[in-house]
């Protein structure tokens, strides 16, 4: 997993929700986590979490995913 783009929409509440999650190689050998959230068609919050392998970035980010999917996001289609 690379990247992951998740949905939340409930009509009934007025709620139109993303959150997305990216896996990167940095500049200087690192690893870096980039989320994005906010509400779908306006610019989200972004936020950038640094390991020092890939492996622990993409288990950070699929403990992100699992997480988000178990609060009602879904993989958009």
């Amino acid at each position: 997993m690379t990247r992951v783009y998740l949905e939340k929409i409930d009509p009934a509440e007025n709620l139109r929700r993303f959150y997305s999650i990216r896996v990167i190689p940095t500049l200087f050998g690192a690893w870096a986590v980039i989320r994005e959230w906010g509400r779908i068609g306006s610019p989200g919050t972004v936020r950038e979490q640094w390991f020092e392998s890939e492996d622990q970035a993409l288990a950070a980010a699929d403990r992100l995913k699992v997480e988000k999917q178990k609060r009602g996001y879904q993989t958009a289609t």
